[in-house]
């Protein structure tokens, strides 16, 4: 049998699984509880139900091989373990509801917390940007002026030149 590697836990690895522990905690009754909910609403448990309960029915009605019935009209016993089964199917599904929903908060928040050091980020980049295109702009100005300077220097040295020549 291969062994697996032991998977190492990081501080944010298991703040993340404390997050995750509900009401019940992450313990095995809640992933019991969670998976008997998901089967309820399973196809195969509704067949299942379905043919356990024409039999009940079939059997209990024609009182095939027995010679009796258990279980006569109007199925008092059928009733008896239905109401059973709901008093432990109902729980166990708002329990996994609520195990869901928590785990859902966390989600959400930590979508949340994405978003934001997100938007912090692009905020940072934009306020870069803009930065950026401050300091090109006075950039340009300074060329611009120093663009001018030269052109007004260019010009006295030609107006000194052609005003030797002419003397």
């Amino acid at each position: 049998m291969a062994s697996h590697p032991t998977v190492k836990t990081t501080p944010e690895l298991e703040r993340h699984r404390r997050e995750l522990r509900g009401a019940f905690g992450n313990d095995a009754f809640g992933r019991i509880a969670e998976s008997a909910a998901r089967f309820f609403g399973t196809p195969q448990y509704i067949l299942g139900q379905t043919l356990a309960v024409v039999a009940w029915v079939v059997i209990n009605s024609s009182q095939l091989h027995l010679g009796f019935a258990w279980d006569v009209y109007p199925f008092i016993a059928l009733n008896l373990l239905f109401s059973l089964q709901a008093a432990y199917a109902a729980p166990l599904i708002l329990l996994a509801q609520t195990r869901q929903a928590d785990r859902d908060k966390v989600h959400s928040e930590r979508v949340d917390k994405n978003h934001l050091r997100l938007e912090r980020a692009a905020k940072q980049e934009t306020d870069k940007i803009l930065e950026l295109l401050q300091a090109n702009t006075t950039l340009t100005e300074q060329d611009k002026q120093l663009t001018e300077q030269v052109a007004d220097l260019t010009r006295q040295i030609h107006a000194l030149l052609t005003k030797q020549q002419t003397t």
